[in-house]
């Protein structure tokens, strides 16, 4: 991996291409992001860059992350994150990754915590069927049978059940940039980006493209 970013979803919008084709895009405020650390095979045994992204107040930061900072000579950061970029070496403290490490065109994987469902029924969650509505059955949206009888006589693990829906680690594949916007510092995806607006996502280079 060669190229990444963080970034916060600002929402979606639709564009034009040149061909007056209609394009939904994720519109993402990428960096800039500053590197408070390079770890290299000596000292940390493996290669990778740490950085910060957005300014974060001195008095929230604790006395050992505070050290690191001022280690790097940057501001504090309210997020860090390492990538293992393959050209680890040819960064150093204070280096900045901007938008434009990205151009249209190019295919990325995006990585955010997906919107959170609360507490969900099996019928939303696994699209399990539901019972008759007639005021009879006296079984509507109810869990159905949910493990054997005599034997063994308990349900059987992996089976689908109701219980906390979103809020995971979501990664998308394979997306396309639309157009980047380096005076902005803004990212255009194509498609949809996991997460509700205004969280984290982490940008990288698709590794399957």
């Amino acid at each position: 991996m060669k190229k990444a970013i963080l970034a916060i979803k600002v929402g979606m919008t639709q564009i034009w291409d040149e061909n007056g084709i209609l394009i939904p895009v994720t519109v993402l405020q990428a960096g800039p992001c500053v590197v408070t650390q390079v770890k290299t095979l000596e000292n940390d045994g493996y290669k990778a860059v740490q950085v910060g992204f957005q300014d974060k107040r001195e008095r929230l930061v604790n006395r050992p992350e505070k050290g690191q900072f001022d280690k790097a000579g940057v501001p504090c950061k309210r997020f860090v994150r390492e990538f293992r970029f393959e050209n680890s070496e040819e960064y150093k403290p204070k280096d900045e990754i901007k938008a434009d490490i990205f151009a249209a065109g190019d295919k990325v994987d995006v990585t955010a915590v997906s919107k959170g469902k609360g507490f969900q029924s099996a019928i939303r969650k696994y699209g399990q069927h539901r019972g008759p509505m007639a005021h009879g059955s006296k079984f509507h949206r109810h869990q159905g049978s949910n493990g054997t009888s005599a034997t063994p006589s308990r349900v059987l693990p992996g089976k689908g059940m109701p219980s906390h829906m979103g809020a995971v680690r979501v990664t998308t594949q394979n997306l396309s940039v639309v157009r980047v916007d380096a005076e902005n510092g803004l990212i255009l995806i194509k498609g949809a980006v996991p997460g509700p607006k205004k969280a984290l996502v982490t940008v990288k280079e698709a590794v399957k493209a």
